[in-house]
Order: C-alpha cells, then sequence, then structure tokens
C-alpha cells in the first residue's frame, strides 16, 4: 500500500511537516511515515592529520577521533529517533492512526528513489536545518528531489495553516491538463474551493482552455472560479495567490510549457522561494 512520507529534518519546518503530512494522510484515507535520514554530509568526519604529528600521538590520536566520530554518530541517531517519536506522537494527537517510522544512512534523495514505489505524496519543508534563519532559503535537497522523483511533492512553508482552497497554475498544456484531472479525482482536495488561474495574452485559446478545465472541475464537485492574468507568469501567478488568500498552490512540473521554465535550474529554487507561507504541490 503506497503512503504519504513525511521528510524530518530537526529544522524549524517540522512540525509543519509533520501537520500537513497528518491532514493528507487523513484526507487521503492513507498510512503515514516519517522518514529521517542521516546524510553522511551533515555529520563531518574528523581530518586526516596523521602526517604531522609522531607515531605514537598519532595512533593515541586517530584512536580518539574514532571514538569521537562513532559518539557523533550514535548522538546524531538517538536525536533523529527523538525527532521521529515527537513527530509521530504529534501525528496521533491530530488523529493520525499508528504513524510509521524509518531512519536510515545516506543520502536523502537515494533514499526517496529507493522507496519511491512506496510513496503516494511527499511532504518536506521548503527550508532545510541549513536555513532556518533566512526566509527565502530552499534547502539543499529541494531541486535534486523534485527533478528526480515521480510522485507529488508538497513543499511546506515553516508555519502550518489548514487548506480552505487552492490554486492551480494552468495554462492548457498537457502537463497542467492532467494536473487538472487528477486534482479532479483526488480526495485530497474535497471541500475545498478551487482556483482555475492562467496567464495568457490569447483570449480565444484561453477561454476554450478554461472552459474544458473548469468542466471537469465542476463534475468532480468543485468550486471553481477562473481567472486569467497577464504579464510575467510568476509574478502574475503570486499576486493573485496572495490578492485572494490562497491556502494552497498546485502546479504541473516539467511540462512543455511556459511555466516549465521555472522548474529547471536555478529557476527552481526562485520559484519555491516565492511560495512565501503558503504550501506549494508539484504534480508530476
Amino acid at each position: 500500500m503506497t503512503k504519504v512520507v513525511a521528510c524530518i529534518d530537526g529544522s524549524n519546518s517540522t512540525q509543519a511537516v509533520c501537520d500537513y503530512a497528518s491532514w493528507s494522510s487523513l484526507k487521503l484515507e492513507a498510512p503515514l511515515e516519517f522518514l529521517h535520514v542521516l546524510d553522511k554530509k551533515t555529520n563531518p568526519q574528523h581530518s586526516d592529520i596523521s602526517g604531522n604529528i609522531g607515531l605514537g600521538s598519532r595512533e593515541s590520536l586517530l584512536k580518539e577521533l574514532t571514538e569521537l566520530d562513532e559518539k557523533r554518530g550514535r548522538i546524531a541517531l538517538q536525536h533523529g529517533y527523538e525527532r521521529l517519536e515527537s513527530v509521530k506522537a504529534r501525528a496521533i494527537q491530530l488523529g493520525v492512526t499508528t504513524p510509521l517510522s524509518r531512519q536510515r544512512h545516506g543520502d536523502l534523495v537515494s533514499t526517496l528513489q529507493e522507496i519511491e514505489q512506496e510513496v503516494r505524496l511527499l511532504v518536506m519543508g521548503k527550508q532545510g536545518a541549513d536555513g532556518d534563519h533566512f526566509r527565502d532559503h530552499v534547502g539543499s535537497n529541494i531541486e535534486s528531489v523534485v527533478r528526480t522523483m515521480h510522485r507529488p511533492i508538497l513543499i511546506t512553508p515553516t508555519m502550518y495553516k489548514e487548506p480552505h482552497n487552492l490554486m492551480i497554475a494552468y495554462d492548457g498544456s498537457a502537463t497542467t491538463r492532467k494536473c487538472v484531472e487528477m486534482v479532479a479525482a483526488s480526495p485530497l482536495f474535497t471541500g475545498l474551493t478551487c482556483h482555475l488561474v492562467m496567464v495568457s495574452n490569447d483570449a480565444k485559446e484561453t477561454e476554450k482552455q478554461l472552459n474544458w478545465a473548469k468542466k471537469v472541475l465542476t463534475l468532480a464537485g468543485f468550486d471553481v472560479k477562473c481567472a486569467v492574468m497577464a504579464g510575467d507568469v510568476k509574478h502574475a501567478l503570486c499576486a493573485y495567490r496572495d490578492q485572494n488568500d490562497i491556502s494552497m498552490v498546485v502546479m504541473g512540473a516539467y511540462g512543455h510549457s511556459k511555466i516549465r521554465q521555472f522548474f529547471v535550474g536555478s529557476i527552481t529554487t526562485k520559484m519555491i522561494q516565492h511560495t512565501a507561507d503558503v504550501p506549494l504541490l508539484l504534480l508530476r
């Protein structure tokens, strides 16, 4: 059975990740698993200074350094376990039955690739522990995960706010049409008002594409509000989001469209930075 998988790293986003993951688990009626990966890059090993000291001192110091590394590893493992237990307890308070946990050593992206078939929805914070003091910082793993995983990814801000509506960034491409169909079919969005937003200067084509998407969503039971914006895609979408109190943005990733440019290279980081206090759901 596939499940909601939430990546926990001890950053300021941890509680929001837990809350959004719990909300998603309950809406989807899917199991919830918290994942903590002990990355060697975040636990640096001692430097090799063996050539700078005498033989006897070198052996003694190397032994001490090895013991220190082992101690660091045990502490990191214990901290990770405690974090997992903490978010599991919170998830239970929020109504999730028997949340699961998993702790792994290695690289986050590789770990997610290994378990990809188990994932129905991946939830992770916008900021890693290295970016807690910077509002627009994006965690170092975000872009790699987005480019690698072929599962829906919910990128959360640092504070949780229960979603009451969603905005679909739509442009009529095959990717965003699939995005509309996925939203229409998913219980995750049941009961939410749907804002369907296009950025286009072609009125005739825009009307045709909007009518198709609105029909699909309306037949699925959504209250749909349509809007057409002009200008730069990113700025127009962010402006609409802010002006209409949108609580979740849904976009297709890597589509052959104008939106695609916002998910390639450094532009991915810029787009995620502009999620502000609103979670961003990327659908593949």
